[in-house]
């Protein structure tokens, strides 16, 4: 069950409310005209997807007047849930496609890549493979075995069901077990605040969120993977290897108006929106 805290709600046009109906009872009807769209769309999962599916939500209403649009966070594991169970139209997921969800179909708007993040003011620059590993696993505790101070190494780990936590195991094929995490976290913004607030901390999040923080301000600095910098022109570019595409998931039998919102967040009119969010858009 999720907790209160765990669930963000982005409100499109009308107040989400707190307990979702069924998208079973979200009709979509033609209202005389062919070209205008009608009916409530609840779109749950991944807090790395949903301010971007809100910022389309937005105008994809501006566009359609008498469409809502109801975005709520949860993580990648409950959009699927939701999906699955009925509760929502959409779901939002940051990562591929496994083989558990050959029941689902997955449709790419945009693309992402997941960073090591530690405080601004910690003089590491970079950190290998190997010892990143070691630093989660808890073989390494001290940054000053990585060239660092002469401290403990505050492990800031995600927590079940985050697909930036999947992402992480699947590339330094490690199982969760095996990480002795300081601190677990849920979101992408819990994980920069607890690296903000402790010199020491390191922690991982997607490059997009981390690149708007830093831009912002907030001391933080995103370290090198295998010498390849972690950034947004890297992800779009391919040579990034830590990277993600991040998905709207539905059960294959999508109405009008969940066709229609798909089709135009894959299209060329989310592309500036793509961007603000600092995420990369699909290349179409």
């Amino acid at each position: 069950m999720i907790s209160k805290k765990a669930i963000q709600i982005f409100s499109v046009g009308i107040i989400a409310p707190l307990t979702l109906q069924s998208c079973q009872q979200n009709a979509v009807t033609n209202s005389g005209d062919a070209d205008t769209l009608t009916g409530r769309l609840v779109i749950t999962g991944s807090s790395t997807v949903a301010p971007l599916v809100s910022e389309i939500g937005k105008q994809f209403e501006g566009e359609n007047p008498n469409v809502r649009i109801d975005v709520q966070t949860g993580g990648s594991s409950r959009g699927i849930s939701d999906v699955r169970n009925g509760i929502a139209d959409i779901g939002m997921v940051s990562r591929g496609i496994t083989p558990e969800d050959d029941d689902l179909s997955f449709h790419s708007i945009a693309q992402d890549g997941v960073g090591i993040i530690i405080h601004q003011d910690n003089p590491v620059d970079s950190l290998s493979d190997e010892q990143v590993k070691q630093i989660f696993t808890g073989e390494i505790s001290n940054w000053q075995e990585v060239g660092g101070e002469d401290a403990p190494i505050t492990v800031v780990n995600k927590a079940e069901g985050r697909s930036t936590l999947e992402l992480f195991l699947d590339y330094f094929a490690l199982s969760n077990s095996q990480i002795k995490p300081s601190v677990v976290i849920g979101d992408n913004q819990q994980g920069i605040k607890t690296v903000e607030g402790n010199l020491f901390a390191i922690g991982y999040v997607s490059i997009g969120t981390a690149e708007f923080s830093v831009s912002n301000n907030v001391p933080i600095k995103l370290l090198p993977l295998n010498g390849v910098m972690a950034n947004g022109d890297n992800v779009a570019n391919g040579s990034f290897p830590l990277s993600r595409p991040l998905n709207l998931v539905t059960n294959g039998e999508e109405d009008l108006l969940t066709q229609a919102f798909i089709n135009y967040s894959q299209s060329a009119e989310v592309h500036d929106l793509i961007k603000k969010q600092d995420f990369v858009p699909l290349s179409r």
